[in-house]
């Protein structure tokens, strides 16, 4: 009975560390499962911040322009009719600067407006997704998988492979184009959905998913195949991340 009772003193603590590291390692997997699901709407807010500061920018440079032309006319001395109806070599480049600067500043406004759109509604995605449906990540790696699915048909059907042998001759640029857009696609993806991934990272593998799926309809339009390319499925065969794309060679 003393050896129960010392065992007993001796180990008290165990359970309750064993509880709470049970507690401690839930806790992580459920924040991690909730970071990856926020990833989206992460990388929507770092992307506004991003065309809010790059609006700042855009509109220091049209008041740099509007300096820069009031500097050439006053070297010039002409008025500012005369120098409407017929500008020095200066005055003109001075002018077209502002004018491309004034572009730039409405091009940023777009983007920043998109952006807060874009923000909204991924944070309506957020809260409407269960923990059922594909975590952002993972709808990228389906993207992904979808066109090289698509690409390997031409590569496994030995009647496509005749029909349009162009989508595996990377003589043609825009061939070529989308193996490149593959290497980058491939390059940027993360190893795992579930790893913690940068909101910059998020943004720049969505970018270069986008790239590949435009790169592939261009190839496909180019080789006459867009036309003959089935209505997507339910279901799409992915491709495993682990599995490289063969590309072909230009000889």
């Amino acid at each position: 009975m003393e050896m129960i009772l010392l065992f007993v003193e001796s180990w008290w603590w165990v359970a309750p560390a064993a509880a709470g590291a049970g507690a401690a390692t839930y806790a992580g997997v459920t924040a991690r499962g909730r970071r990856a699901r926020r990833l989206e709407l992460d990388a929507a807010r770092r992307e506004l911040s991003l065309a809010y500061h790059a609006l700042i920018l855009a509109r220091v440079r049209v008041r740099e322009a509007q300096a820069n032309v009031l500097s050439a006319r006053a070297v010039s001395g002409s008025s500012a009719l005369g120098d409407a109806l017929m500008g020095t070599p200066a005055t003109v480049e001075a002018r077209r600067q502002l004018q491309e600067a004034k572009r730039s500043e409405k091009a940023a406004v777009m983007t920043l407006r998109a952006g807060r759109a874009r923000v909204k509604a991924t944070t309506a995605q957020y809260h409407a997704a269960s923990s059922a449906d594909p975590l952002p990540i993972e709808k990228l790696f389906a993207t992904q998988d979808a066109v090289v699915a698509r690409w390997m048909a031409y590569e496994t059907d030995d009647a496509k492979a005749i029909a349009y042998p162009q989508l595996s001759d990377t003589r043609y640029p825009a061939t070529l184009a989308f193996f490149r857009a593959y290497r980058e696609a491939q390059r940027l993806r993360p190893a795992s959905a579930r790893d913690r991934i940068p909101p910059e990272q998020f943004l720049e593998y969505r970018d270069a998913v986008r790239t590949l799926e435009a790169a592939f309809d261009e190839a496909e339009r180019q080789a006459g195949a867009a036309e003959s390319r089935p209505a997507p499925r339910t279901s799409i065969w992915p491709v495993p991340a682990w599995r490289p794309l063969r590309l072909p060679t230009s000889d």
